[in-house]
């Protein structure tokens, strides 16, 4: 008998280089050094070449700061989208772009220059900014080229580019000249802190405490004898208000004209409230005396008149049809200068347009009182102020939802002040942005929903702001008449200076540079406007800018991705900017994702402390492992992110590299080129391992068309641990190991290993960037420089419906099976499951599979039916197969370890694996 060691070096044991390791933060680095060697993304640009369009225009990042992880989420999933639409056929460049204008860069720059800012000139300071900007563009880059995101990061796109800044300027021109841009005053929502107006998109709203007031305005004696009510008792409007501060700019009170309201006489005086609040009012009060009398509607108080609480001013009462019942007393404080609905319904009663509140958010001296304090600080000054007067009925607090500014998270006012608008209805632009949002894909679905509300109930675009760093807003203004002068031919040239040297040369260059023409009062001396853009009509323009004028990109593109709060963002001014001028949306779907959250589901910031960056999980587990939670999170909602869950896509990716690393290493003596078998010629085993890995391919391919990634994930993970790892390797690792080398069965498992490990690689690239490269080079043949330059295949399932269901069964009689091996181990009856024969007893059909090999057994043998035998499984068309154990006959092969009845002794060899050893202990003879 040989010494079982001699056997072993006969045995076509597993062999590869590569590592079961990853050691990904050591290797990303080297590979991306080697694909820049390569010039691979120029490399898949020629490839690409002529194939059908697909493009993903980029939504810029604001270029301020390290990238965080809400960057890596939203990069990653772009370039997922950009990579499987190049494996798929597609010809899909990726230009990336930075968002480069604005407060929080202007703010910055402010700090660092400190006080020798105020004696700078504007442009000095501009160029200050723009170097600010440059210097975090490049270094975000260099975090999202380490990402593995795949780009033309040596040519991106910045808003504030010459050509970039040009076509801004271009592009406000041509809204002008659809006459939807009109300069007025109105109330918009004001940042204090910033001292500038603020876009809708520029608002967020946070929890907040305020002031919760009851006051009395009490009205005048003409009003009460209108009403026919007795003169000599007071009659006062109680209303509630949670912004004391806009007190001293109140005109008028608004009551809804269809309300009842009532008059309640209390301690001997009159007041009114709505008939339907009086219950909680009068509890509220504690106005136990309290009486009900008269009843009005709210038409009939129209134009009556009251007394300011403490101004020497009178207001009026007004109708408004936003007046409601679900809080206060149906009676609403209205001051024109402070609210949308305000300044409506002042304009619809010629009120004036008050605002006693300047651009710091200070009082000016229309309020002596107060002139000089900030309007917060106002408040309880002037609660008390009504206390002292008699004109509180109550005072509380009340934390309730309140308009922040996302920049700097201080809460803002409404201020009326002048300002440039785009007008959603004068030319019809809400109405056809209606009607473009249906022609959008939307994913997720409820998207539309989400837009469509928004633009549906918009006011007016704010798009001025008075703020430095931007592209200003390039009117002119006549110094005799005050006339404005917003020509085609004076845009023209500002686009044409803007283009030879960006806007700077606005703040640069004399008036006499862009406009020479006199006035129609026959002037020639003119002003610029000082106001700039906001930042959203900027970022609204790339589609013009990037999309119209790259000639690898086209108008319009087919997807925007971004977080969901672009709804009311960059998916917003585009599709607002698009339809004003090119006459629809620049996009054909508009995908979005959610935020990040910490593990507990709060909100990652880097000031509670719980921030991960992705750099620190770079430098700890590598970009792939980031990339794969990134597939594996279904991104359309808030995803949890954290150290536990990193953990646990850790664990995934090991489980895929793995087997990854086995398939290769049963590959080693392997040549696609001479060694594969047509799949006719497969062994069934094989043929059905192909066609999971057909299917599942297939599958992958339309979840990456429907941006489900994360089906990608688990449909790859399923094939890997189910599929192959739990069935196919253990049925075929006899085979592999013990046939020989050249054998038939042997390369029919090799070829199926071979096509399913190519066609699992190229499923994986676009995620696993990096390791999916690396397993890509450790495949045998002739093969691309990456598998970055190879398409996912289209592999077509070899089984029919009448063999998958075949397989169906003969894997339910293996779960039955391996049920009854694991009792029989589990009681000492077996060691491993060789040692045990299993007998089948019931019509069991000829499934075409060696099932000695797919139960992992020595010998299956088919015995007559038994209702007696207690483990059995049910077969579709079969009934009841008895399953029964029974310890192997024979002995056991001291090669392949298998039980055989001509094997003489424990330790001898079975005939086939003689036979595979005599094989090889004869030399190859020459060929003749």
């Amino acid at each position: 008998m040989a010494d079982s060691s001699d056997y072993k070096k006969t045995l076509n044991l597993p062999q590869t280089t590569f590592a079961m390791k990853a050691n990904l933060p050591q290797n990303e680095p080297k590979r991306l050094e080697h694909w820049r060697g390569l010039g691979l993304y120029e490399r898949i640009r020629e490839k690409s070449a002529g194939r059908p369009k697909f493009v993903l225009h980029d939504g810029p990042p604001y270029a301020n700061g390290r990238i965080h992880i809400g960057h890596a989420l939203n990069k990653t999933l772009k370039d997922i989208v950009v990579k499987s639409r190049t494996m798929m056929g597609f010809d899909s460049p990726y230009v990336p772009g930075w968002d480069c204008h604005g407060l929080p860069i202007e703010h910055a720059v402010g700090k660092e220059l400190g006080a020798k800012r105020a004696e700078m000139p504007a442009a000095e300071i501009r160029r200050a900014c723009r170097q600010f900007a440059a210097k975090y563009v490049d270094i975000q880059r260099e975090d999202f080229v380490r990402l593995g995101v795949f780009g033309d990061w040596d040519h991106p796109y910045t808003t504030m580019s010459f050509d970039y800044e040009a076509d801004i300027a271009d592009a406000l021109g041509r809204v002008f000249q659809t006459g939807a841009v009109y300069k007025g005053i109105k109330p918009v929502h004001w940042c204090t802190y910033d001292q500038s107006a603020l876009a809708e998109a520029e608002v967020e709203y946070r929890d907040h405490t305020s002031p919760s007031i009851y006051v009395r305005f009490r009205m005048l004696d003409e009003a009460v004898r209108e009403l026919d009510l007795p003169i000599e008792k007071p009659l006062y409007a109680i209303i509630w208000t949670t912004t004391p501060w806009t007190l001293p700019a109140n005109l008028a009170i608004a009551v809804k004209p269809d309300f009842e309201y009532v008059v309640v006489e209390h301690d001997g005086e009159n007041y009114l409230v709505a008939i339907e609040l009086l219950p909680q009012v009068v509890q509220k009060f504690g106005w136990t005396d309290a009486r009900g009398g008269k009843v009005f509607r709210g038409s009939a108080l129209e134009h009556l008149r009251y007394k300011h609480p403490f101004l020497d001013r009178e207001g009026t009462f007004v109708l408004g049809d936003y007046v409601t019942l679900d809080a206060g007393t149906g009676l609403v404080h209205t001051a024109p200068g402070h609210g949308a609905d305000d300044f409506a319904t002042g304009r619809r009663y010629g009120l004036e347009i008050y605002t006693p509140v300047n651009h710091r958010g200070e009082y000016t001296q229309d309020v002596p009182r107060w002139a000089g304090l900030h309007v917060f600080k106002a408040n309880p000054l002037i609660v008390e102020h009504l206390r002292e007067t008699g004109a509180l009925v109550l005072g509380e607090s009340i934390t309730h939802s309140y308009p922040h500014c996302w920049r700097c998270k201080n809460p803002i006012i409404f201020r009326g002040t002048e300002q440039w608008f785009v007008s959603m209805d004068e030319t019809g632009l809400r109405k056809r942005a209606l009607e473009e949002i249906d022609r959008v894909q939307w994913f997720p679905a409820w998207g539309r929903e989400r837009i469509y509300g928004m633009i549906e109930n918009r006011p007016d675009w704010v798009i001025s702001r008075q703020r430095l760093w931007g592209v200003p807003i390039t009117v002119l203004y006549c110094d005799q008449c005050n006339e404005t002068v917003a020509t085609p031919e004076l845009f023209a040239k500002v686009a044409e200076i803007f283009r030879a040297e960006g806007a700077d040369a606005w703040y640069e260059r004399p008036v006499s540079d862009f406009h020479t023409a006199p006035c129609t009062c026959g002037s020639t001396e003119f002003r610029k406007e000082t106001d700039i853009l906001d930042v959203w009509f900027d970022s609204g323009c790339s589609h013009i800018a990037v999309l119209k004028r790259r000639p690898e990109l086209g108008w319009p593109c087919d997807v925007y991705l971004e977080g969901h709060d672009q709804h009311r963002g960059w998916f917003h001014s585009s599709l607002l900017v698009g339809t004003a001028i090119e006459g629809g949306a620049p996009f054909r779907q508009v995908v979005t994702c959610g935020f990040v959250l910490n593990e507990s589901g709060d909100k990652m910031s880097k000031s509670s402390g719980n921030a991960l960056s992705p750099q620190d999980v770079i430098k700890q587990s590598g970009a792939d492992i980031l990339r794969l939670w990134v597939a594996v999170s279904d991104y359309t909602d808030d995803m949890p992110f954290g150290p536990q869950i990193m953990a646990r896509t850790s664990d995934g990716y090991r489980k895929i590299r793995n087997t990854a690393r086995y398939l290769l290493a049963n590959l080693s003596d392997f040549d696609p080129a001479t060694h594969a078998l047509p799949h006719e010629e497969l062994l069934p085993i094989d043929r059905w391992i192909l066609d999971r890995a057909a299917r599942t391919v297939a599958r992958c391919r339309q979840a990456y068309e429907e941006y489900e990634f994360h089906v990608v994930y688990h449909r790859v993970l399923e094939l890997c641990t189910v599929d192959l790892s739990a069935i196919y390797l253990d049925a075929s690792k006899d085979t592999l190991y013990s046939d020989a080398p050249d054998s038939r069965e042997r390369r029919s498992a090799q070829t199926a290993m071979y096509e399913v490990l190519r066609g699992l690689t190229a499923v994986l690239a676009p995620i696993l960037t990096f390791t999916a490269d690396e397993i890509y080079e450790s495949m045998p043949g002739e093969k691309e420089a990456s598998v970055h330059l190879t398409d996912i295949p289209k592999l077509e399932p070899l089984l029919g419906n009448d063999e998958t269901a075949k397989w169906t069964r003969v894997l339910r009689l293996r779960d039955g099976v391996l049920s009854v091996l694991e009792r029989a181990r589990a009681a000492k009856e077996i060691g491993q499951s060789l040692e045990a024969d299993i007998a089948l007893h019931g019509n069991v059909e000829d499934f075409g599979v060696d099932l000695a090999k797919l139960f992992i057994v020595s010998h299956v043998d088919v015995k007559p039916a038994d209702d007696s035998i207690a483990d059995f499984v049910e077969l579709e068309g079969a009934g009841r197969i008895g399953i029964t154990m029974s310890r192997a006959r024979g002995r056991k092969c001291g090669r392949c370890w298998q039980y055989r009845e001509e094997v003489a002794n424990d330790g001898d060899l079975c005939a086939r694996c003689q036979d595979v050893v005599d094989a090889l202990a004869v030399p190859d003879q020459p060929t003749i």
